[in-house]
């Protein structure tokens, strides 16, 4: 089956446009004639060329977020299960998602029901999605359950772009003096060292020590290539390999700027998922688990394991937490008096409310912390390596005088 893009013209003279799949174009033309139009014009569509990266689903969270708030909005509208699938694959424009789209709404045709069809395609609908949506439509709620999915995956959207936001600055500068700083080492100061040789005498210490470090650098230019590359390779092993994750989560967690802003957005989704799906009518023991696994940090995955089999044990939820260490104080007391208010859900996205506001009051500090030091640190680098090269010249002209 290819797809065609057809204009065609009605019995008045009005002319219509369309899409259509069939096996040939000749297919198209018989089904316009049927309905009563006169083809004009039937072409195949030109495919589209749609990149994936291997064990990736194609599909970003920002598809995803657009067809859960979609979605919402049509159930909330009355609109039958199938006709929304339906309308949703046909308007997307991602080909990835398109197609898994297509096959959940056949398997919704077909008797299964609407988590069933989303589970068979874990990479784009997470545990998490398909739990409050099979809760959804065992209570026979599923509008205000994809309402609720809505909300939480634009607040987690969100928190997920305030981070990237908050460390792509530091990263992008530290690229670009790196690189600055290669092009000095490996092109400029070479031309500068050839007219020092000419000018003949001792150089001083400074501009010594950099003219050797140029040397260095351009008898093994390959360190400015194996080195990122090296470097990227090796932290996406250790990304993948389990020991390593929990290494670089644990580093990650205790650094001195960034840590306190990674505990802060993960006590958010942490306390915003739980929130939803106890609210949603998700046990917690399952909840528990689903966010464990969906923590996107091992250590702080881990601490919720520990509070899972704790609150299996009979205990409350607030003590294991508080056991971790990884919970500030005021959390655990606040789902202490969630648990003994007979609200823990409510008691959870509110604090969930609290640190999405932290967060976001971090990002902006972080962001005007970073810029005098980056500037600092750039002037100092940059401005040593440029007076380096002009303190001979600075004394050669103290001696002309």
């Amino acid at each position: 089956m290819a797809a065609f893009i057809w204009t065609a013209k009605t019995k008045t003279g009005e002319i219509r446009s369309g899409e259509m799949e069939a096996a040939s174009a000749d297919v198209v033309e018989q089904r316009l004639r049927a309905q009563q139009l006169t083809p004009q014009k039937v072409k195949k569509k030109p495919s589209e060329i749609h990149l994936k990266l291997p064990g990736s689903s194609g599909v970003a969270t920002r598809d995803l977020m657009l067809f859960t708030r979609q979605f919402s909005t049509m159930i909330d509208a009355g609109l039958p299960l199938v006709q929304c699938l339906d309308i949703l694959h046909q308007q997307n424009e991602n080909i990835w998602f398109k197609k898994v789209l297509g096959a959940v709404k056949a398997d919704v045709e077909q008797g299964k029901t609407f988590a069933d069809a989303l589970s068979r395609h874990p990479k784009v609908f997470d545990p998490l999605f398909v739990n409050l949506v099979a809760a959804g439509e065992t209570g026979g709620i599923l509008d205000t359950i994809m309402t609720r999915l809505a909300m939480q995956t634009e607040k987690a959207v969100k928190l997920a772009k305030q981070i990237k936001g908050a460390l792509f600055y530091p990263s992008a500068v530290m690229v670009v003096a790196i690189g600055a700083v290669a092009v000095l080492l490996l092109f400029v100061i070479p031309v500068f060292e050839k007219m020092f040789a000419d000018f003949g005498g001792a150089l001083p210490v400074p501009t010594q020590m950099v003219i050797d470090l140029s040397r260095w650098s351009v008898d093994h230019w390959w360190v400015f290539v194996v080195v990122p590359v090296g470097g990227t390779v090796g932290f996406t092993s250790m990304r993948r390999n389990p020991r390593g994750r929990r290494m670089l989560d644990q580093v990650m967690l205790g650094l001195p700027i960034f840590g306190p802003l990674l505990k802060k957005t993960a006590v958010a989704r942490f306390t915003r998922t739980m929130g939803t799906m106890l609210s949603s009518g998700v046990p917690i023991l399952d909840a528990l688990d689903i966010v464990a696994r969906a923590s996107g940090n091992v250590v702080v995955g881990d601490g919720i394991s520990f509070a899972r089999k704790r609150v299996a044990e009979g205990k409350t939820l607030s003590e294991p937490l508080q056991e971790t260490r990884i919970f500030p104080a005021m959390v655990c007391q606040m789902v202490a008096i969630g648990e003994s208010a007979g609200a823990l859900d409510t008691m959870l996205n509110k604090i969930a409310d609290f640190y999405e506001e932290e967060v976001d009051a971090a990002v902006a500090g972080l962001t005007s912390l970073l810029e005098p030091i980056i500037m600092v640190f750039l002037a100092v680098i940059l401005g040593g390596f440029l007076i380096a090269m002009y303190l001979p010249i600075f004394t050669i002209a103290g001696n002309i005088q």
